[in-house]
């Protein structure tokens, strides 16, 4: 790296790893904008003339404005232009604009070439093409006239100088996109440059870069704030994803809180903190921001500025972000509609990607840089504890936010080539609950009264599909149907499941996090290990997070023996239930006849509307696992559907099985129940009920308004006064009126909902 002394405007540094030119124009009286400034656009020329392999430009005041690649690669051809004319074709010599050494107007030509290739064409490239271009329209007008030594010394000016000259121009990019905009247009008016050239913002106290116009081929669809914060949707029309622009707050800043920010970041970032406060981030944000606070109090008023409160209680905000903060990364996740978000290698290259849940995939016009990578990858290794380097190219973590979390898978060399890279999936502030995905037809009523029947009948679960079909959501909220009274054990090697939110509720529940089987970390147990000792934490539902390798194994021992008595839930990738037995038995070797221990399976996929533009998810089938089979399943009839999707309602509908109480699984539950035993109607009657009790919960938060209740703190308490109800009528009238059970359930309701 060439460093120069950026304490003057107009010095500069060279990057020659990121091929990028930085300009200080800190006190410049001439700004920082190429596009409005000529005498920064000829500064700027000067440089490229003198450095070579420049693929970017950042000029740097307050805020950092940078010129991308195509951009400089633009001011690159100019520059190039000038060089040659200059130092190769010789165009300032006599020789070059008259046959004639007494020529009375070589004076004049070289002046008007001098002028053109040192000064118009450094500030005004596109007043220098039509400046070249008006000579040459006026030259070939005066040959119709002249006598014959003067036209020989006009086309020897027009074939030596004038006509190369313009001919260079017009294969410059620059002249390409500036020539259909010249009409009207005079020399030094800047109009056309600053349709050609939008750099990139950010402010000097931020790393990541933010194109501030939106795309120019963009039609707005959608706009909306997530607090301080404008978003807007684009469709672009040559591509087939949305344009997701960003507005945060600190964009819309005026040029002395920017100098305000960056002083008191330089005062912050003199504090390196420790790992014992990593480990507090809630505490350590906290002090962040009160220090900040008071430091951006006190150095306005040593600037002599005067800002109210809550102008200093959003720069303090901001102010935490960037230093104990994940900076931008808390401005997307503080959307709850971004489900996913990727930043890929190298960074500093691309925008940020997203998925949105109502745009589905979008580009967005945030870049982040290098530097924001290796914070990014230093916080996450020392908050879980696990390395990410050459050796361990892959980390496995979570991202906790005050506003959100997300799982973050970050990789680097040598599994990546070009370095860091990072994809965060979106975990939903609250557990999601069976309700919520009725109203958002992940599965209908019908379908969350089966699956709450066999939890309460303590079988077991394996939700399965493909990336991003749902199934650890499913997994969440299948443990808010769990009653609150049983104990819980989750063992996850990243962490997802909902915990901390149940264990607020009131939840038993218990935590163990193993060892990746990406992320070696020796200090932590493997997931087989972890299970073990599970077992050995009393009479608990289990709930997986992810069946992935050798741990299958113990689970499917544990439950073969029946060392398990209560629900056993898990995820594992699948598209079919002969997929995740080919898995099960397969690739993580447990025994066929150890697979028997599955009793239901549940398949979410994500699926594609007829244009292929759009998904959705929903669960395709949910299938029973009968035992009378020996060596393949598949073939010998023992995955029996209950419910599977049907296409054209969108929805999923019983089979046959199921309406004609033919499920060996739901009748073996029924065998433990006094009320049930051999006798499918009453079943059947406490399915439906469940299924009512879920619609009518869906339809009272629609009409209400209210979509509270179906969130897990009052849907846990609406599942278990079912239960509670259930237990109380059954008493009180020696059987389960489900009518009478129902009706006081709406009670209950109403009257906890006014």
């Amino acid at each position: 790296m060439a460093v120069y002394d950026l304490k003057k405007p107009g010095t500069y540094e060279y990057d020659r790893s990121l091929h990028r030119l930085k300009v200080n124009c800190l006190g410049c009286i001439y700004g920082a904008s190429i596009e409005d400034f000529d005498v920064c656009m000829a500064r700027t020329i000067d440089k490229l003339m003198e450095i070579k392999g420049v693929q970017s430009i950042v000029l740097s005041q307050t805020r950092d404005f940078e010129y991308d690649y195509n951009q400089t690669k633009m001011l690159v051809e100019i520059a190039n232009l000038i060089k040659r004319f200059l130092k190769e074709t010789r165009i300032l010599s006599i020789r070059a604009v008259t046959p004639y050494p007494n020529d009375p107007e070589a004076a004049a030509r070289l002046g008007f070439l001098q002028r053109i290739l040192t000064e118009m064409l450094r500030r005004d490239p596109v007043g220098a093409y039509v400046e070249v271009t008006r000579v040459v329209r006026h030259e070939k007008a005066r040959l119709k006239i002249a006598s014959r030594n003067l036209q020989y010394s006009i086309n020897h000016y027009l074939n030596n100088a004038l006509l190369p000259l313009k001919q260079a121009l017009e294969q410059t990019e620059l002249i390409k996109l500036a020539r259909p905009k010249l009409a009207g247009y005079t020399p030094g008016d800047r109009s056309i440059y600053r349709e050609i050239f939008h750099p990139i913002t950010r402010p000097n106290f931020m790393l990541t870069r933010f194109m501030m116009l939106p795309p120019s081929n963009g039609r707005e669809v959608d706009r909306y704030r997530i607090g301080k914060t404008e978003v807007q949707i684009y469709k672009l029309e040559d591509r087939p994803e949305y344009h997701y622009h960003l507005l945060p707050p600190e964009f819309t800043l005026d040029e002395d809180e920017y100098v305000l920010l960056d002083a008191a970041r330089q005062y912050m970032g003199a504090h390196k903190p420790t790992r014992a406060e990593f480990a507090q981030p809630e505490r350590m944000r906290e002090v962040f921001y009160n220090i900040g606070r008071d430091l951006l109090e006190e150095l306005a008023e040593n600037m002599g500025l005067t800002l109210d409160s809550r102008k200093f209680d959003l720069l303090a905000q901001i102010l935490t972000r960037y230093t104990e903060g994940y900076g931008i990364l808390e401005v997307i996740m503080a959307d709850e509609k971004v489900q996913d978000m990727y930043i890929n290698s190298p960074v500093g290259h691309l925008p940020i990607f997203i998925f949105h849940s109502d745009y589905e995939e979008c580009v967005t016009n945030i870049i982040p840089t290098r530097e924001d990578a290796e914070a990014w990858a230093t916080r996450f290794r020392i908050e879980s504890g696990r390395p990410l380097d050459e050796a361990n190219p892959v980390l496995d973590t979570e991202l906790v936010l005050p506003n959100a979390r997300a799982r973050v898978a970050a990789i680097t060399r040598n599994l990546s080539p070009d370095g860091l890279a990072f994809a965060f999936r979106r975990h939903r502030d609250k557990p999601w609950t069976y309700s919520l995905f009725i109203k958002h037809k992940m599965l209908n009523s019908m379908a969350a009264a089966l699956l709450s029947f066999v939890i309460d009948g303590s079988r077991t679960l394996l939700f399965a599909g493909t990336r991003s079909a749902g199934k650890t959501s499913l997994l969440g909220a299948t443990m808010t149907e769990i009653l609150p009274k049983f104990r819980i054990v989750t063992v996850e090697d990243t962490l997802e499941l909902p915990v901390e939110y149940l264990r607020n509720l009131g939840y038993n529940i218990e935590r163990l996090k193993s060892r990746s089987i990406i992320t070696h970390v020796e200090s932590e147990l493997p997931t087989d290990e972890a299970l073990r000792v599970s077992l050995r934490l009393g009479d608990s539902c289990l709930i997986l997070g992810e069946v992935r390798s050798i741990e299958a194994r113990a689970l499917y021992e544990a439950m073969r023996i029946g060392a398990l008595a209560n629900v056993v839930a898990g995820t594992i990738h699948g598209d079919s239930p002969y997929g995740v037995f080919d898995r099960v038995v397969h690739d993580l070797q447990v025994p066929p006849t150890s697979f028997k221990a599955t009793d239901i399976i549940v398949i979410a996929n994500r699926l594609r509307t007829p244009d292929g533009l759009h998904t959705f998810r929903r669960v395709v089938e949910i299938t029973e696992v009968r035992k009378d089979w020996s060596e393949d399943p598949l073939k010998e009839g023992a995955f029996v559907p209950l419910m599977t999707y049907d296409a054209k309602k969108d929805t999923l509908v019983p089979t046959e099985t199921l309406l004609n109480g033919e499920s060996v699984i739901l009748n073996e539950i029924a065998k433990k129940v006094r009320d049930w035993r051999d006798n499918w109607d009453a079943v059947w009657n406490n399915l439906q009920l469940r299924a009512k009790v879920k619609d009518t919960l869906v339809e009272f938060a629609k009409k209400t308004g209210n979509f509270g209740i179906l969130e897990a703190d009052f849907y846990v308490k609406s599942n278990t006064m079912l239960h509670v109800i259930t237990d109380r009528v059954r008493e009180e009238y020696g059987g389960m009126d489900h009518n009478r059970i129902y009706n006081q359930w709406v009670e209950w309701l109403k009257a906890s909902i006014k």
